[in-house]
Protein backbone atom coordinates (compact mmCIF):
# COMPACT_ATOMS: atom_id res chain seq x y z
CA UNK A 1 0.00 0.00 0.00
CA UNK A 2 1.41 3.38 -0.68
CA UNK A 3 0.74 6.04 0.91
CA UNK A 4 -1.00 8.90 -1.26
CA UNK A 5 0.50 12.33 -0.49
CA UNK A 6 -0.26 15.82 -1.93
CA UNK A 7 2.11 18.43 -1.71
CA UNK A 8 0.09 21.76 -2.35
CA UNK A 9 2.59 25.43 -2.13
CA UNK A 10 2.69 28.28 -4.30
CA UNK A 11 6.59 28.08 -4.06
CA UNK A 12 6.74 26.40 -7.71
CA UNK A 13 10.52 25.73 -6.83
CA UNK A 14 10.08 23.52 -3.80
CA UNK A 15 7.45 21.84 -4.38
CA UNK A 16 8.94 20.41 -7.89
CA UNK A 17 12.62 19.97 -5.86
CA UNK A 18 10.36 17.91 -3.19
CA UNK A 19 8.19 15.89 -5.51
CA UNK A 20 11.00 14.77 -7.79
CA UNK A 21 13.66 13.94 -5.31
CA UNK A 22 10.06 11.56 -3.26
CA UNK A 23 9.36 10.22 -7.12
CA UNK A 24 13.04 9.13 -7.30
CA UNK A 25 13.92 8.16 -4.02
CA UNK A 26 10.52 7.02 -2.50
CA UNK A 27 7.99 5.85 -4.46
CA UNK A 28 7.79 2.33 -4.01
CA UNK A 29 6.00 3.86 -0.78
CA UNK A 30 4.82 7.20 -1.38
CA UNK A 31 2.41 8.54 -4.54
CA UNK A 32 3.09 12.26 -4.74
CA UNK A 33 0.64 14.51 -6.20
CA UNK A 34 1.25 18.90 -6.65
CA UNK A 35 -0.67 21.35 -7.11
CA UNK A 36 0.81 25.24 -7.10
CA UNK A 37 -2.20 27.57 -7.34
CA UNK A 38 -4.99 27.56 -5.81
CA UNK A 39 -7.46 26.70 -8.45
CA UNK A 40 -5.56 23.40 -9.43
CA UNK A 41 -5.96 22.47 -5.43
CA UNK A 42 -9.91 23.09 -5.56
CA UNK A 43 -9.67 20.63 -8.44
CA UNK A 44 -7.50 18.04 -7.32
CA UNK A 45 -9.72 18.11 -4.05
CA UNK A 46 -12.67 17.79 -6.21
CA UNK A 47 -11.58 14.37 -7.84
CA UNK A 48 -9.14 12.91 -5.29
CA UNK A 49 -8.58 11.81 -1.80
CA UNK A 50 -5.17 12.02 -0.11
CA UNK A 51 -3.97 10.02 2.99
CA UNK A 52 -1.89 13.31 3.92
CA UNK A 53 -1.41 16.44 1.92
CA UNK A 54 1.80 18.98 2.81
CA UNK A 55 0.23 22.62 2.36
CA UNK A 56 1.36 26.17 2.53
CA UNK A 57 -0.92 28.64 4.67
CA UNK A 58 -2.57 29.94 1.50
CA UNK A 59 -3.34 26.42 0.34
CA UNK A 60 -4.68 25.50 3.75
CA UNK A 61 -7.22 27.88 4.19
CA UNK A 62 -8.60 26.45 0.64
CA UNK A 63 -8.71 22.60 1.29
CA UNK A 64 -11.19 20.49 3.36
CA UNK A 65 -11.50 17.42 5.20
CA UNK A 66 -13.62 15.86 3.12
CA UNK A 67 -10.57 14.71 0.73
CA UNK A 68 -7.70 14.76 3.22
CA UNK A 69 -7.62 12.71 5.77
CA UNK A 70 -4.46 14.17 7.61
CA UNK A 71 -2.89 17.77 7.20
CA UNK A 72 0.67 19.14 7.75
CA UNK A 73 1.15 22.39 7.62
CA UNK A 74 4.61 23.71 5.30
CA UNK A 75 6.61 26.67 7.29
CA UNK A 76 9.68 28.64 8.01
CA UNK A 77 11.35 30.14 10.51
CA UNK A 78 10.15 33.35 9.10
CA UNK A 79 6.67 32.46 9.54
CA UNK A 80 4.68 34.42 12.45
CA UNK A 81 2.86 32.21 14.84
CA UNK A 82 0.27 34.18 14.78
CA UNK A 83 -0.47 34.57 11.06
CA UNK A 84 -0.61 30.19 10.76
CA UNK A 85 -3.98 28.23 10.73
CA UNK A 86 -3.89 25.57 14.06
CA UNK A 87 -2.81 22.86 12.32
CA UNK A 88 0.50 19.64 12.64
CA UNK A 89 3.58 21.56 10.93
CA UNK A 90 6.46 20.59 9.37
CA UNK A 91 9.75 22.73 8.66
CA UNK A 92 10.17 22.83 5.15
CA UNK A 93 13.55 23.65 5.27
CA UNK A 94 15.08 20.46 6.89
CA UNK A 95 16.06 17.34 5.37
CA UNK A 96 13.79 15.44 2.60
CA UNK A 97 14.27 12.10 4.91
CA UNK A 98 13.29 14.11 7.88
CA UNK A 99 10.17 15.68 5.97
CA UNK A 100 9.71 11.80 4.32
CA UNK A 101 9.81 9.94 8.18
CA UNK A 102 7.29 12.39 9.91
CA UNK A 103 4.80 11.80 7.22
CA UNK A 104 4.97 7.90 7.43
CA UNK A 105 5.24 8.23 11.13
CA UNK A 106 1.99 10.15 11.24
CA UNK A 107 0.23 7.70 8.41
CA UNK A 108 1.62 4.31 9.78
CA UNK A 109 -0.22 5.48 13.20
CA UNK A 110 -3.27 5.87 12.10
CA UNK A 111 -3.38 2.61 9.35
CA UNK A 112 -5.35 -0.22 10.14
CA UNK A 113 -2.57 -2.75 8.23
CA UNK A 114 -1.20 -5.55 9.78
CA UNK A 115 1.54 -7.65 8.46
CA UNK A 116 1.65 -11.72 8.53
CA UNK A 117 5.00 -13.75 8.61
CA UNK A 118 4.21 -15.29 5.72
CA UNK A 119 4.99 -11.95 4.00
CA UNK A 120 8.69 -11.64 4.35
CA UNK A 121 11.09 -11.81 1.65
CA UNK A 122 14.16 -12.04 4.04
CA UNK A 123 16.75 -14.64 4.85
CA UNK A 124 16.92 -14.26 8.43
CA UNK A 125 20.06 -14.77 10.27
CA UNK A 126 20.77 -14.52 13.97
CA UNK A 127 24.17 -13.76 15.62
CA UNK A 128 24.12 -14.85 19.11
CA UNK A 129 26.84 -15.96 21.81
CA UNK A 130 26.53 -17.87 25.80
CA UNK A 131 29.63 -15.31 26.48
CA UNK A 132 29.63 -11.43 26.76
CA UNK A 133 32.80 -9.48 24.94
CA UNK A 134 33.54 -12.33 22.49
CA UNK A 135 32.80 -10.03 19.13
CA UNK A 136 29.40 -10.30 18.23
CA UNK A 137 28.32 -7.07 17.09
CA UNK A 138 31.21 -6.79 14.76
CA UNK A 139 30.26 -10.39 13.09
CA UNK A 140 27.08 -9.89 12.67
CA UNK A 141 28.04 -5.97 10.94
CA UNK A 142 30.77 -7.72 8.94
CA UNK A 143 28.32 -10.68 8.38
CA UNK A 144 25.85 -7.96 6.93
CA UNK A 145 28.73 -5.54 5.43
CA UNK A 146 29.61 -9.07 3.40
CA UNK A 147 25.73 -9.23 2.15
CA UNK A 148 25.44 -5.86 1.29
CA UNK A 149 28.23 -6.48 -0.99
CA UNK A 150 26.59 -8.98 -2.68
CA UNK A 151 23.96 -5.98 -3.83
CA UNK A 152 21.29 -7.68 -1.13
CA UNK A 153 19.37 -4.99 0.59
CA UNK A 154 20.31 -6.02 4.06
CA UNK A 155 18.67 -4.60 7.45
CA UNK A 156 20.74 -5.08 10.76
CA UNK A 157 18.19 -5.06 13.66
CA UNK A 158 20.14 -4.66 17.38
CA UNK A 159 18.19 -6.36 19.81
CA UNK A 160 20.90 -6.40 22.61
CA UNK A 161 19.80 -4.74 26.17
CA UNK A 162 22.50 -2.35 25.55
CA UNK A 163 22.41 -1.27 21.88
CA UNK A 164 25.73 -1.17 20.45
CA UNK A 165 24.16 1.16 17.43
CA UNK A 166 26.02 4.16 18.50
CA UNK A 167 29.14 2.69 18.63
CA UNK A 168 29.06 2.03 15.03
CA UNK A 169 26.43 4.32 12.88
CA UNK A 170 25.33 7.69 12.95
CA UNK A 171 22.34 8.37 14.61
CA UNK A 172 20.69 11.26 12.69
CA UNK A 173 17.22 9.22 12.96
CA UNK A 174 14.30 8.45 15.07
CA UNK A 175 14.42 5.98 17.96
CA UNK A 176 13.50 2.70 17.58
CA UNK A 177 11.41 3.37 20.62
CA UNK A 178 8.46 4.85 18.18
CA UNK A 179 8.39 1.57 16.84
CA UNK A 180 8.43 -0.49 20.58
CA UNK A 181 5.49 2.39 21.22
CA UNK A 182 3.80 1.10 18.65
CA UNK A 183 4.26 -2.67 19.35
CA UNK A 184 2.77 -1.74 22.44
CA UNK A 185 -0.15 -0.48 21.23
CA UNK A 186 -0.96 -3.21 19.15
CA UNK A 187 -2.47 -0.25 16.50
CA UNK A 188 -0.92 1.15 13.44
CA UNK A 189 1.59 -0.05 10.44
CA UNK A 190 4.57 -1.37 12.15
CA UNK A 191 6.29 -1.89 8.73
CA UNK A 192 5.36 1.83 7.40
CA UNK A 193 6.66 2.93 10.30
CA UNK A 194 10.43 1.02 10.42
CA UNK A 195 10.48 2.54 6.83
CA UNK A 196 9.57 6.22 7.73
CA UNK A 197 12.36 6.22 10.25
CA UNK A 198 15.21 3.67 9.14
CA UNK A 199 18.62 5.02 8.61
CA UNK A 200 21.71 3.49 5.64
CA UNK A 201 25.00 4.14 5.60
CA UNK A 202 27.61 1.70 4.60
CA UNK A 203 24.66 -0.28 2.74
CA UNK A 204 22.93 -1.22 5.41
CA UNK A 205 19.62 -0.40 6.66
CA UNK A 206 19.30 0.25 10.51
CA UNK A 207 17.19 1.85 13.52
CA UNK A 208 18.55 4.32 15.88
CA UNK A 209 18.92 2.94 19.21
CA UNK A 210 15.96 3.16 22.28
CA UNK A 211 15.29 6.00 24.14
CA UNK A 212 15.72 4.00 27.39
CA UNK A 213 17.13 0.60 28.80
CA UNK A 214 14.00 -0.33 29.57
CA UNK A 215 12.03 -0.28 26.63
CA UNK A 216 13.32 -2.94 24.45
CA UNK A 217 13.51 -4.99 27.79
CA UNK A 218 9.44 -5.22 27.96
CA UNK A 219 9.13 -6.23 24.45
CA UNK A 220 6.52 -9.46 24.72
CA UNK A 221 7.20 -12.49 22.07
CA UNK A 222 4.43 -12.09 20.33
CA UNK A 223 5.82 -8.01 20.06
CA UNK A 224 9.38 -9.11 18.87
CA UNK A 225 7.63 -11.69 16.07
CA UNK A 226 5.72 -8.47 14.59
CA UNK A 227 9.06 -6.56 14.79
CA UNK A 228 11.16 -9.34 13.00
CA UNK A 229 8.38 -9.66 10.54
CA UNK A 230 8.01 -6.31 9.62
CA UNK A 231 11.60 -5.73 9.12
CA UNK A 232 12.04 -8.73 7.13
CA UNK A 233 9.80 -7.62 4.25
CA UNK A 234 11.76 -4.86 4.12
CA UNK A 235 15.04 -6.13 2.65
CA UNK A 236 16.80 -9.23 1.45
CA UNK A 237 18.88 -10.26 4.62
CA UNK A 238 17.98 -9.31 8.23
CA UNK A 239 20.60 -9.37 10.43
CA UNK A 240 19.38 -9.51 14.02
CA UNK A 241 22.30 -8.84 16.75
CA UNK A 242 20.93 -10.29 20.16
CA UNK A 243 21.92 -10.06 23.75
CA UNK A 244 23.96 -12.70 25.23
CA UNK A 245 20.97 -14.40 27.25
CA UNK A 246 18.78 -17.10 26.38
CA UNK A 247 15.87 -15.98 27.17
CA UNK A 248 12.18 -15.85 25.70
CA UNK A 249 13.17 -13.56 23.52
CA UNK A 250 15.98 -14.85 22.05
CA UNK A 251 14.45 -17.83 21.88
CA UNK A 252 11.60 -16.43 19.86
CA UNK A 253 14.58 -15.19 17.45
CA UNK A 254 15.82 -18.32 17.04
CA UNK A 255 12.80 -19.83 15.80
CA UNK A 256 12.03 -17.56 13.26
CA UNK A 257 15.50 -17.42 12.09
CA UNK A 258 16.84 -19.27 8.49
CA UNK A 259 20.37 -19.30 10.10
CA UNK A 260 21.76 -18.61 13.58
CA UNK A 261 25.48 -17.58 13.99
CA UNK A 262 26.94 -18.31 16.95
CA UNK A 263 29.98 -16.77 18.16
CA UNK A 264 33.24 -17.40 20.80
CA UNK A 265 36.74 -16.59 21.17
CA UNK A 266 39.69 -17.77 22.55
CA UNK A 267 39.02 -17.18 26.08
CA UNK A 268 38.53 -19.99 28.12
CA UNK A 269 35.29 -18.05 29.70
CA UNK A 270 33.75 -18.44 26.26
CA UNK A 271 34.82 -21.99 25.63
CA UNK A 272 33.09 -23.19 29.26
CA UNK A 273 29.97 -20.97 28.66
CA UNK A 274 30.10 -22.65 24.78
CA UNK A 275 30.74 -26.05 26.31
CA UNK A 276 28.04 -25.69 28.86
CA UNK A 277 25.46 -24.18 26.14
CA UNK A 278 25.77 -26.97 23.29
CA UNK A 279 25.57 -29.98 26.13
CA UNK A 280 23.29 -28.76 28.52
CA UNK A 281 20.88 -26.66 27.44
CA UNK A 282 17.46 -27.73 25.62
CA UNK A 283 17.70 -24.75 22.60
CA UNK A 284 21.04 -25.68 21.05
CA UNK A 285 19.07 -29.40 20.14
CA UNK A 286 16.71 -27.31 18.65
CA UNK A 287 18.90 -24.40 16.34
CA UNK A 288 21.16 -26.98 16.03
CA UNK A 289 20.70 -28.24 11.93
CA UNK A 290 20.87 -24.32 11.33
CA UNK A 291 23.74 -23.13 13.30
CA UNK A 292 27.39 -22.07 12.68
CA UNK A 293 30.03 -21.70 14.85
CA UNK A 294 31.93 -18.46 14.39
CA UNK A 295 35.38 -18.72 15.62
CA UNK A 296 36.05 -14.92 16.24
CA UNK A 297 40.04 -13.27 16.92
CA UNK A 298 41.48 -16.15 15.32
CA UNK A 299 40.23 -18.30 18.12
CA UNK A 300 41.06 -22.79 17.58
CA UNK A 301 37.87 -24.69 18.57
CA UNK A 302 37.64 -27.85 20.51
CA UNK A 303 33.85 -28.41 20.63
CA UNK A 304 32.79 -30.55 18.23
CA UNK A 305 28.79 -30.26 19.18
CA UNK A 306 28.48 -27.65 15.68
CA UNK A 307 30.28 -29.46 12.31
CA UNK A 308 29.42 -25.66 10.55
CA UNK A 309 32.55 -23.24 11.73
CA UNK A 310 33.54 -20.39 10.31
CA UNK A 311 37.30 -19.18 11.37
CA UNK A 312 37.66 -14.92 11.52
CA UNK A 313 41.23 -13.64 12.12
CA UNK A 314 42.50 -11.37 15.12
CA UNK A 315 42.34 -7.95 14.13
CA UNK A 316 43.78 -4.65 15.67
CA UNK A 317 42.86 -1.77 15.58
CA UNK A 318 41.51 1.16 17.24
CA UNK A 319 38.22 1.49 14.78
CA UNK A 320 35.65 -0.89 15.49
CA UNK A 321 34.26 -0.10 12.29
CA UNK A 322 37.62 -0.71 10.46
CA UNK A 323 37.32 -4.29 11.53
CA UNK A 324 34.13 -5.21 10.73
CA UNK A 325 34.81 -4.43 7.14
CA UNK A 326 37.61 -6.23 7.47
CA UNK A 327 35.95 -9.30 8.51
CA UNK A 328 33.36 -8.96 5.66
CA UNK A 329 35.80 -10.03 3.45
CA UNK A 330 35.92 -13.63 4.90
CA UNK A 331 33.45 -16.68 3.56
CA UNK A 332 30.73 -16.22 5.73
CA UNK A 333 29.67 -19.45 3.27
CA UNK A 334 26.23 -19.42 1.72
Amino acid sequence: MRVKMLIATIDTEYVDFLSDNISEHHSDIIEVSVCSTLECLCEVLEKQRFDVALLDKAMAEVANNKSINQFLLLWSESDSDSDLPDLDRINKYQRISSIIATVLEKQARVSKSRYSSSLRKANITAVWSPAGGVGKTTVALAYATSKASEDNEVFYLNLEAFSSVPGYFNESGKSISRVFEMLDSHEGDTKMLIQGICCRENGITYLCSPDNFDDICILANDEIKELVSSCAILADELVIDLSCTCDSRSRQVFELADKVLVVTEPSLVAETKLNQFTSQNDVFESIKEKATLVANKGATIYNDALASVIYLPLLQSISATEVYKKLSENSFGA
